[in-house]
């Protein structure tokens, strides 16, 4: 068992002879998930799983500005590359701005939040950090539950960063399932 918080997985740097043959260049590249996975397949689409309000995780909260625990509007989505899951992304936003969140989240239906954040010039990305995740962390146990369990290693790869447009924030936490190192290079 680990001594690491689910905060201090989260890294911005990793070493690729850690990292599964290909998935270096998904948990490192800056530019749109939706677009990149759009160019490795003929038919893109997300399946929405949840848009609630939700308790942030206690890995969450420090990049939101947020307590442990604290409500916020959240997303979670399966993005799928021919039908098949390739990625489970949750979207977090703090409730203080809810209206705003919940007017994003009830007009973007089943369309790639990742396309409408880098559609807008005015929306700035932070660092990407990337982690390691188990079934102790509940992106993993997510994952699964929108899964069939038994399809899915033990460890999974992400990714996440937080979105700013004037002064409002946005984690995006972007989960790696086995199927996107299937897609064409």
């Amino acid at each position: 068992m680990s001594s690491r918080t689910p905060s201090d997985r989260w890294r911005g740097h990793l070493l690729p002879a850690l990292l599964p043959r290909g998935m270096d260049g998904w948990l490192r590249d800056p530019g749109s998930l939706t677009a990149r996975i759009r160019a490795r397949c003929d038919v893109f689409a997300v399946r929405v799983l949840r848009q609630r309000l939700d308790r942030v995780l206690a890995d969450e909260a420090p990049l939101l500005g947020l307590a442990a625990g604290d409500w916020a509007w959240v997303r979670e989505v399966l993005l799928l590359a021919d039908g098949v899951p390739v990625v489970y992304a949750r979207s977090v936003m703090p409730r203080a701005t809810v209206r705003a969140g919940s007017r994003l989240f009830a007009t973007i239906g089943s369309r790639p939040l990742g396309a409408a954040l880098f559609a807008n010039p005015r929306v700035v990305r932070g660092r990407l950090a990337c982690a390691r995740l188990d079934a102790r962390d509940a992106r993993h146990r997510a994952a699964a539950a929108a899964l069939s369990p038994d399809s899915l290693p033990r460890e999974l790869w992400g990714r996440r960063s937080v979105f700013r447009l004037h002064g409002r924030r946005l984690l995006v936490s972007e989960i790696f399932l086995p199927a996107i190192l299937d897609l064409p290079a």
